[in-house]
């Protein structure tokens, strides 16, 4: 059989849900594999005892050689088999080795498994045989002892499992099973140590592999395995038996299970699961191999108990119970077992399901009543309580609940306990404290409680005609600096209505109070900011209207202005007592970190008065705390305007007030510490400035019922569309008094009120009113008057309508009830018409038969009731739509209720269980195929029990018709087979029954998937498509409805061609279907889903054609003139009982708050009241007794946004705008306000609004309206400070309007005033010579700087100034303005010229001044082109030769130092050494390569970085380049060597010498050579040599010297000293003067002239 794909998916499909011939064919196998049991059995015991002597001689050897590890395994496995089989003993021999049916269908005969297992008997070994060998057979169906972890286990635990089952049924089934005997235990232990022969070892071996590769392939296989095959639900196979013992005994329960999975067993103590580990060593559980245990150690009274056990698996639940009984010797009490909560019973107490000690007695005596005080009374309430038996030591514990919450002592209640009355005292009554009020006394595990009411009434007001005081003050969101106080509503307004509430607060320690709001807010709930962080306060609130304040409220309780972080570590770690402040304080930051943007900003609460923020603080925060600032803008704009500029707020709440009512915000937030402030957060969502939770309406359907003397039960419908309601107030009123009275002053929840403290006999009339924060709805209608009198007979008393049920699908479950003493408070709130249902129920009892005639009132009453009763579900809906029709169409609504000449329906037919417990069942069936031109009023089902195939007498379940098709057969028999028969009504009468149904047996379903849907019908129906509706599972399983699967097929197709139309489970449970063919006829199921799987599917739909007939209409949507939304539909195939029944999602539309329906003759309106978010879904209209005429039409938001907009368009008409409002600057500094229309009539009209107060035609402003472009504009001469605020144009043409705004605050109008003041500036400055473009720069070709600017305006007469850092510079030519251009040019620029340059024109109309400042970043991108420029001119690199080396070398047009350079060598970095090394001479940049060798061969890249890229100029330094070099480096070194050691004076002689005559004469010089030069003298260019007048020395190869000791004039001349070697020769001169002095000179001239004179 094909299964749908989410059930091959599931593991615990249902065997009992599969296909019937497959069933059949199990059934067959079943019965074929019995007879071959009893064979098999005994062959597989023969076997068994052969087989384990081969074993356990096969283990001896397996130890000795390499495969000993592998035996001793294999021996293990099989005595782990034999405990498996040990554990198992309650199998005989015959049928142990007897399988349960797997369902597995394999070809394979060494795959089929035994059938179904036979229970048998325990098999017990008594004393005197306990040494007989007896043989245990290993259980073929069991598994590993497994914990299970929730329902399923692994996939990869389930395999193996699988594995192990099939290797050891394989062994089974081919003769080599494995069994083992005590006795053959025994002979193996005997022949451990025997040794193998060759020959068994071999074939031991071959057998091992065999077995591997049979393990292998059937794990393989069992990866294939379809896994549903093999399971089935538990069975306990021993189930627990009870135990009576005495105390401080030890017992233990025992249990087998079998199942596959293998069952979780749980063990419960009065229905309570057994926790081993909160109980250590008390309770011992153990499962080992499918048997299951309990072991109570040293038992006492409290062990006395009902226990079970529950096994679960995916397949269901079973459980089994047993109770066990601990007795206690007569007289004796363990005083050490009394304590508080339990305590032992005395033998003899029995067991209830509330355990030994629900047999305590507790009554009431001298109770306390319904109460009524004041506020500021003190109040008490007292119960004397009477316990039997009465046990010493013992003491019951005494609790108080108000409104089902316990109370605590408190300054306001207190509690006592005498051991005989319990009483509590209200010290200062509030109405707060007013509420159902119960007394519970427990004992032990059980309890007992008593309850009645406390009302609370109003004090005294201070001003005559104050309102009440409010009430249920609370502080909420607390945080450092910020609090959220929220308060109820007071019942009484005091005559007038409440205007608003004061919020006080008082710091905790003072009794100064302060009140926190300046105007009344009507909210209740209201931020109040600005608390000092770590101080403690309390709140009260007070009411106001126009005739005074009312008194306070109570005092909420304190609560400190904490960040919630630091009160939960105060709370987690106290460290001294309350105080009632809390010192704050804050490390000193680290280092300043600015704190990141806000996270998670959102608007959490918005009203007409405030708006509160909430965010999340930043990750990037620092060390140091953090405050924020708040910003708003108006939505559209980005004009944001700082909230909180005065003070940064410390807590992640901000309430914003004074917002423009109805206009829509945005909000951001930033974060700030002493580092500075952040970046903003991401800004909100537009938010409207409006209450975003409406008053809710008034409450309906009021209605009184009598209760007692003195009270009345009120009960009400809850208001449509109410949210967040608190709760709601009652007012009674004396008929004809015109004075209402409240009944509560605490708000209460429910629709159930029991109003007390009425006058016996008096009639009153009642009204409610719902409450919500938002404030207090309009008053309901007035009820029907009630006579204040006991319920007799008429009334309404506890437990009479026990028969409502809040199930699904209408079904009339009869299980609930309710309890004596319970209060509104508790008590179940059901709607008016199951009160109709249930009145109508509870009378049918007492009345006469249906044929018998009704002749009081009250009857008459009853039958309308009853009539109600029956009616269909749809027919009611129709019948209330159609009252809401015109007064014309009444005649639609008399035809439902006219009998007409109608024949009776057929039979009903495919009926199926929906539901099945111990003693009732719940049926479905399909509606008749021929109504009998008329709707179905109801239905009558029979039942007859079915014992051995033979049916019994028809019985009537029911003797009220029935309007649903489901209906719950109460009070059937137990594992009793039921078969059923329906027959319909109408109003022509009762149809025939339909065919006897199936049989169908009366248990309890345990599967934990859920049951079928029913109810699946198909509507809608067009060719390509239809609706399938269905209804909810009266059976859900064991956890709650996950979703729906539906499935379809062609009628005619085979079941195998079933698919499903959706992959994931459907919430709703209806379908739009899609995709079909037309003219084809399909069929429909659909399958419920949970948290266990998918259950049993549907019943299969009737045969549908996918074909849209011919006259079928579709909902249309209309909007018409005045904007109100319809969905419409129309119908021309109506027969005279026909109606329209509107639905939404499909489920009729019962409330008409959001609809009004409106049908006349064959066309249905649906008109909604107030489209919004509440009305998005499906509207469908389906037209009652015709041939499934029906339609639907969605509404979705994008929907509704359309309808919206159209019935906004459609009511209020617009001037159609082409732009918004928009400002502009003009030329000369104006501002232009424009928009335009898209038209405009002659008529139309303009308004100018700035700031609420309308603007006109003037000096300042000059307004313009063109209707032929539909341009209105006005424009400002100058935008002065008082000009900020809002601009608002609005027009009229006719009857459309429209306006636009423009917001000029804040920083937005400061920027608009900057730009037109800017623009008038400019205009003025170009009225002279001005510079069109500034200064800027640019780099020659030639690498230098020109500045340059573009001027205008320029006259003969206009001079030009340059600047630089406020220094001029000197220009030497005068600018001639050719193309209007100005230059300066900078040669080489560098460093040096960095500053700021600035260029002035001016004349006789003014001057304009350009500026540029080349400095840092600016200077940086100069220099950067300069480079580049630079680096552009490099020439291409050239090899020169030098005596060093060879050096390679590149021309620039001029060398900075922002120039960087880079070598590479073969595209490798160059590590510069002395040998090879880098430098600039002048505009020559260069590489040095000294002493070049072959390595340094190859390609040289210079790489010139101007600061953003780089630019290369290469060269090859190989082959003949290399060569040519090298050589010329070699030429070159030996002329450096020759010049470097040739012979040479290297210094001390003087060009010329001038001595005085007598002197001495001492020249000395050093001179060089290598080899060491000869050194010669010369004087007048002839050789001269040493005499005694003048000596030459030459010592130790450079020193040579020359002395005269006294020089005359004779010495006088040239003086050559010549140095000599093989490298060259070099000649160095000084002239020698010899003078004498003056006074010598003359005396030498006197002694000559006597000489002469003499010699004359």
């Amino acid at each position: 059989m094909s299964l749908p794909f989410y059930q091959r998916h599931h593991e615990h499909y249902d065997r009992a849900y599969r296909h019937k011939a497959l069933q059949s064919t199990v059934s067959q196998y079943q019965k074929e594999t019995k007879s071959k049991s009893a064979v098999y059995a005994q062959g597989s015991t023969a076997y068994a005892r052969g087989s384990a002597a081969y074993r356990h001689a096969s283990a001896a050897d397996f130890s000795r050689d390499a495969s000993a590890a592998y035996s001793h395994g294999s021996s293990a496995y099989d005595l782990e088999s034999a405990a498996y089989s040990y554990g198992s003993t309650a199998y005989d021999h015959s049928a142990a080795h007897r399988l349960k049916d797997s369902n597995l269908m394999i070809e394979d005969q060494s795959y089929k498994m035994s059938p179904k297992a036979k229970r048998a008997k325990q098999n017990l070994v008594s004393e005197d045989k306990e040494n007989e060998a007896i043989d245990y057979s290993v259980p073929i169906f069991t598994g590993k002892e497994v914990s299970i972890s929730g329902i399923t286990d692994t996939e990869e635990e389930r395999i193996k499992e699988s594995a192990a089952y099939v290797a050891k049924r394989n062994l089974f089934a081919t003769g080599e099973g494995v069994s083992v005997s005590k006795a053959a235990k025994s002979t193996s232990e005997e022949e451990h140590h025997e040794k193998k022969s060759r020959k068994v070892a071999i074939r031991e071996s071959a057998e091992r592999v065999a077995l591997k590769k049979t393990l292998e392939d059937t794990q393989a296989f069992h990866k294939k395995l379809n896994q549903d095959k093999l399971l089935h639900a538990p069975e306990f196979i021993i189930e627990p038996r009870s135990h009576t013992i005495w105390e401080k005994q030890n017992v233990k329960f025992h249990c087998s299970v079998a199942g596959w999975p293998a069952p979780r067993v749980t063990w419960y103590k009065n229905n309570v699961p057994i926790n081993v580990q909160t109980h250590p060593g008390k309770y011992i559980i153990e499962s080992r191999y499918g048997l299951h245990s309990l072991e109570i150690s040293t038992c006492d009274f409290d062990d006395t108990a009902q226990y079970r056990a529950s096994a679960m698996n995916v397949k269901g639940e079973i459980s089994a119970y047993a109770s066990l009984v601990v007795k206690r010797y007569k007289g004796e009490i363990d005083a050490s077992l009394l304590h508080a909560g339990t305590v032992s019973m005395p033998l003899g107490f029995g067991v209830t399901p509330h355990g030994y000690a629900s047999r305590f007695e507790i009554r009431f005596v001298d109770k306390f009543g319904v109460a009524f005080g004041r506020e500021g009374e003190t109040m008490s309430l007292g119960c004397t309580v009477v316990i039997s038996p009465d046990i010493k030591r013992f003491k019951p514990d005494i609790e108080w609940y108000r409104n089902g919450v316990l109370i605590t002592p408190s300054k306001w209640v207190q509690m006592h306990w005498s051991g005989e009355r319990a009483s509590l005292t209200l010290t200062h009554a509030n109405k707060e404290d007013e509420g159902l009020y119960t007394l519970r006394v427990v004992m032990g595990d059980y309890y007992e409680e008593y309850s009645s009411y406390v009302f609370v009434r109003d004090a005294d007001a201070e001003i005559p005609g104050a309102p009440g005081a409010p009430l249920d003050v609370q502080c909420l969101d607390a945080n450092k600096d910020y609090v959220i106080v929220s308060w109820k509503q007071p019942a009484v307004d005091g005559g007038n209505p409440i205007l608003g509430y004061f919020i006080d607060r008082c710091e905790v320690g003072t009794t100064h109070w302060t009140q926190c709001n300046e105007t009344p807010v009507k909210f209740a709930r209201f931020p109040v900011t600005g608390l000092i962080e770590g101080r403690s306060y309390i709140f009260r609130v007070r009411a106001v209207n126009k005739a005074g304040i009312s008194l306070p409220s109570r005092v909420s309780e304190p609560v400190a202005a904490l960040d919630p972080a630091d009160r939960a570590r105060l709370k987690s770690h106290p460290s001294a007592p309350w105080t009632g402040q809390i010192i704050v304080t804050e490390e000193e930051p680290a280092e300043g970190v600015v704190p990141g943007p806000p996270t998670d900003l959102q608007v959490i609460e918005a009203t007409k008065n405030y708006v509160v923020l909430s965010w999340k603080p930043p990750g990037q925060r620092g060390h140091e705390g953090i405050m924020y600032f708040v910003e708003k803008c108006v939505a559209g704009t980005e004009d944001w305007q700082r909230v909180n500029t005065e003070i940064p707020v410390k807590s992640p709440r901000f309430a914003v007030f004074d917002l423009a009512e109805r206009k829509s915000y945005c909000f951001r937030v930033r974060c700030c510490n002493s580092a500075g402030i952040g970046e903003p957060s991401e800004a909100t969502e537009a938010t409207v400035v409006d209450d975003k939770l409406d008053i809710p309406k008034a409450p309906g359907r009021i209605m009184p019922t009598r209760n007692t003397d003195t009270s009345v039960v009120v009960t009400w419908t809850e208001p449509p569309d109410a949210k967040e309601l608190v709760g709601y107030y009652i007012e009674s009123s004396v008929v004809g008094s015109g004075r209402w009275e409240p009944c509560n002053n605490n708000p209460v929840k429910g629709t159930r009120f029991i109003c007390h403290g009425l006058v016996n006999g008096e009639k009153y009339i009642f009204r409610v009113r719902a409450v919500n924060a938002a404030g207090l709805s309009e008053f309901s209608q007035d009820s029907e008057p009630i006579e204040v009198q006991a319920a007799i007979g008429g009334g309404l008393l506890h437990g009479v309508c026990p028969q409502l049920s809040g199930k699904a699908g209408g079904l009339t479950d009869r299980t609930t009830s309710w309890g004596e003493g319970m209060h509104e408070s508790s008590q179940p709130i059901f709607d008016i018409d199951a009160l109709l249902k249930c009145n109508a129920k509870f009378n049918r009892d007492t009345l006469p038969s249906s044929s018998d005639k009704l002749g009081s009132t009250g009857d008459n009453n009853i039958r309308e009731m009853v009539k109600d009763a029956v009616t269909s579900a749809p027919q009611k809906v129709a019948a209330k739509q159609a009252s809401k029709s015109r007064p014309g169409d009444l005649l639609t609504l008399e035809k439902v209720t006219k009998k007409k000449d109608t024949a009776a329906p057929s039979p009903p037919y495919d009926i199926m269980v929906l539901e099945s417990v111990r003693d009732s069942m719940v049926l479905g069936w399909k509606q008749p195929t021929v109504t009998g031109g008329t709707e179905i009023t109801g239905y009558y089902v029979n039942y007859r029990e079915v014992v051995d195939g033979v049916p019994g007498k028809w019985m009537e379940a029911n003797i009220k018709a029935i309007s649903e098709r489901a209906y719950r057969i109460q009070n059937l028999k137990e594992n009793m087979v039921y078969q059923f028969q329906v027959a319909a009504a109408n109003l022509a009468g009762v149809g025939t029954p339909s065919l006897p149904s199936q049989p169908f047996k009366c248990e309890e379903w345990t599967i934990a998937v859920p049951g079928p849907p029913h109810d699946v019908t198909c509507t809608e129906v067009r060719k390509d498509s239809l609706v399938l509706l269905w209804k909810e599972p009266v059976y859900t399983g064991r956890s709650p409805i996950a979703g729906y699967y539906v499935d379809m097929k062609e009628t005619e197709a085979k079941e195998e061609h079933w698919r499903s139309v959706n992959k994931k489970p459907l919430q709703k449970k209806f379908l739009k279907i899609g995709g079909l063919k037309q003219g084809v006829s399909y069929v429909f199921r659909v399958r419920a889903t949970n948290q266990a799987g998918v259950g049993k599917p549907s019943d299969v739909t009737d045969p549908v054609v996918a074909e849209t007939r011919p006259g079928t209409k579709e909902v249309v949507v209309d909007v018409d003139d005045n904007g109100v939304i319809s969905l419409n539909f129309e119908c021309d195939q109506m027969s005279p009982n026909s109606k329209f029944v509107w639905s939404k999602d499909y489920e009729p539309i019962e409330d008409d708050s959001r609809l009004n329906i409106d049908t006349k003759g064959g066309k249905s309106k649906a008109t909604f009241k107030d489209l919004g978010e509440d009305d998005l879904g499906i509207y469908s209209c389906v037209v009652t007794d015709t041939d499934g005429v029906s339609s639907s039409h969605t509404i979705d938001e994008e929907e509704m946004k359309r309808l919206l907009a159209l019935s906004h368009e459609r009511k209020f008409p617009t001037v159609p705008l082409v732009s918004e409002l928009a400002v502009e600057i003009l030329e000369k500094g104006e501002v232009r306000f424009w928009l335009q229309a898209e038209k405009l009539s002659g008529n139309a009209k303009a308004n100018f609004v700035f700031n609420d107060k309308e603007i006109c035609n003037g000096e300042k402003y000059k307004m313009k309206v063109d209707p032929k472009t539909g341009l209105v504009e006005m424009i400002m001469d100058k935008l002065e400070d008082k000009d900020e605020g809002t601009y608002t144009f609005q027009l009229q043409d006719g009857k459309a309007t429209n306006q636009s705004s423009l917001v000029l605050i804040g920083d937005v109008f400061k920027k608009l005033q900057d730009e037109a003041d800017f623009q008038r500036k400019e205009w003025h400055r170009k009225q002279g010579p001005h510079f069109v473009d500034k200064l800027g720069w640019e780099v020659t070709d030639d690498c230098n700087v020109m500045l340059k600017c573009k001027v205008a305006n320029i006259k003969k007469e206009t001079h030009i100034v340059w600047y630089k850092d406020d220094r001029e510079i000197m220009v030497d030519e005068e600018h001639d303005f050719k193309d209007g251009v100005c230059t300066l040019l900078i040669s080489e620029f560098s460093k040096k010229d960095a500053g700021t340059y600035e260029v002035i024109l001016k004349d006789d109309r003014g001057k304009d001044s350009s500026e540029l400042k080349l400095k840092d970043t600016a200077f940086a991108d100069l220099m950067n082109e300069v480079c580049r420029r630079i680096a552009l001119s490099a020439t291409d690199l050239k090899i020169q030769s030098t005596a060093e080396g060879i050096r390679l070398y590149s021309y620039v047009t001029y060398y900075v130092e922002d120039l960087r350079v880079g070598w590479l060598h073969n595209d490798t970095q160059i590590r510069f050494t002395d040998r090879v090394k880098t430098g600039v001479t002048g505009e020559q940049i260069w590489l040095q390569i000294n002493e070049p060798t072959p390595q340094d061969k190859g390609k040289y890249t210079m790489e010139l970085f101007d600061g953003k890229t780089g630019h290369k100029k290469t060269v090859d330094l190989s082959g003949q380049a290399f060569d040519e070099a090298f050589a010329e480096f070699q030429r070159l070194k030996q002329a450096a060597i020759a010049e470097k050691n040739r012979a040479r004076v290297l210094g001390g002689l003087p060009d010329v010498v001038t001595i005085q005559e007598g002197k001495a004469l001492n020249l000395s010089c050093t001179v060089w050579g290598d080899p060491t030069p000869e050194v010669s003298w010369l004087k007048n260019e002839k050789s001269f040599v040493s005499d005694a007048n003048c000596i030459l020395k030459f010592e130790s190869g450079k020193n040579v010297s020359f002395t005269i000791s006294a020089v005359s004039t004779l010495d006088s001349g040239k003086y050559s000293i010549v140095v000599k070697n093989k490298y060259g020769t070099e000649t160095s001169d000084v002239t020698v003067s010899v003078f004498i002095p003056e006074e010598e000179r003359e005396s030498e001239q006197e002694r000559k002239k006597e000489d002469k004179k003499k010699k004359a």
